[in-house]
């Protein structure tokens, strides 16, 4: 049964001029045509790329990120962070070039017992705004838990559907996750460290960002259905590097990531 925990209601503001060369490099990485130019809309989700907050390496964790405890995030005493889902609702485009701020708080914070040990949820609100209007509204789900034990079964991945209305094929490599992590200023180590993803947190190999797989069925949502009002994702199973997964896109706004096994990597929801 999951406790929610109290937390003191606190607002970071970050401020950026959203460089258009970042949104330009980002697409050159995803290889899809480069449209981002001063004054260009950004595309869906393109804002992880901005806002960067980097600490000092005597306040990072042992993953790459930020210690909890230090900023908005409470040490929940768990060391392992998943990036878990998210919820976006898109008010208008952010404009590349525009100057932007974005105001991020805690929404809730909770702890329950798992069937593989103790996790902590902590839910993070986005508000990105622009000449004054909220632009962006984004809910941020993170997942804290123990150490994997080697003793323990795996957990089975849902099976994912074939019953698609569209697909397209995605890969991975190192390159790209580099690319991805350094525009993102995400450290951490699952994306680059091959030992320390095997022996301490318990993936067979390097971790395809999930954020990286939210982002491509963003834009694939984006060409099906025009500009997107909202888009919801959740994610159920990893992806590692140099694997080959289906993009899947169904009329009604339904979304999924299908592994080369038949696992259901990634659940998404898009509205236009």
């Amino acid at each position: 049964m999951a406790s929610e925990l109290e937390t003191p209601r606190q607002t970071e503001v970050i401020h950026d001029v959203m460089d258009p060369a970042r949104g330009a490099t980002l697409q050159t990485a995803l290889d899809v045509p480069v449209t981002v130019t001063t004054g260009a809309p950004l595309p869906p989700f393109f804002h992880q790329i901005h806002f960067w907050a980097p600490e000092a390496p005597a306040r990072l964790g042992r993953d790459g990120h930020p210690k909890t405890g230090i900023g908005l995030i409470p040490d929940l005493g768990l060391p392992r962070r998943m990036w878990a889902g998210g919820r976006l609702a898109f008010s208008a485009p952010l404009l590349a070039g525009i100057p932007a701020e974005k105001h991020t708080s805690i929404l809730k914070v909770s702890r329950k017992d798992g069937r593989t040990g103790p996790l902590g949820f902590v839910t993070l609100l986005h508000e990105i705004r622009q000449n004054g209007a909220l632009c962006l509204s984004e809910e941020q789900d993170l997942v804290y838990r123990e150490d994997p034990d080697p003793a323990a079964p795996k957990p089975v991945p849902p099976a994912a559907t074939t019953d698609e209305d569209h697909a397209e094929t995605a890969a991975f490599t190192t390159t790209l996750l580099f690319r991805y992590s350094a525009l993102t200023m995400n450290g951490h180590r699952i994306h680059y460290d091959g030992d320390y993803t095997r022996s301490v947190e318990g993936y067979p190999g390097l971790v395809t960002h999930g954020p990286l797989l939210a982002q491509l069925l963003m834009l694939m949502a984006e060409r099906k259905m025009g500009p997107l009002a909202s888009f919801a994702f959740r994610a159920t199973a990893p992806v590692t590097v140099d694997e080959t997964v289906t993009l899947c896109w169904k009329q009604d706004g339904t979304l999924w990531v299908r592994g080369a096994d038949g696992r259901q990597c990634m659940e998404a929801k898009a509205t236009a």
